[in-house]
């Protein structure tokens, strides 16, 4: 009868032990998300509506989530002065973010994005696990 205690929780143990590292080894497989962020001025006072459509549908086809951000206001807490407008996009991986911003349907958007804002800083932060 001990016999059989000691194996049941040895096979026990075993699928515990088994459980944690798979679910460790899927940890390290997920990717983290990131947020690009764009510190720009508008030229034209707001953004350009049409602009922002299009640029939002290619952001979503391309993994991001845009947070809506553009015409909102910024207000300060600490530090030097903020920028007048901010854009934050959020994406599945930096990966995601990195492939758009250096696809040629972003480079596509320059001459429009140029003529309605001026980007003074843009920037993509990863998040932690």
């Amino acid at each position: 009868m001990k016999t059989q205690y000691t194996a049941a929780l040895t096979l026990l143990a075993g699928v515990a032990i088994g459980a944690v590292a798979v679910q460790g080894l899927h940890a390290q497989g997920a990717k983290l998300k990131a947020y690009s962020i764009a510190e720009v001025e508008l030229l034209g006072g707001t953004a350009d509506a049409a602009y922002l459509d299009a640029v939002r549908k290619e952001i979503a086809a391309n993994h991001g989530h845009t947070l809506r951000t553009i015409n909102g206001r910024v207000v300060k807490i600490e530090g030097t002065d903020p920028p007048k407008s901010v854009a934050i996009v959020e994406w599945d991986s930096v990966d995601d973010a990195m492939a758009f911003y250096k696809s040629k349907t972003w480079t596509d958007f320059a001459a429009q994005r140029d003529k309605t804002q001026k980007t003074i800083r843009r920037y993509i932060v990863e998040t932690e696990k």
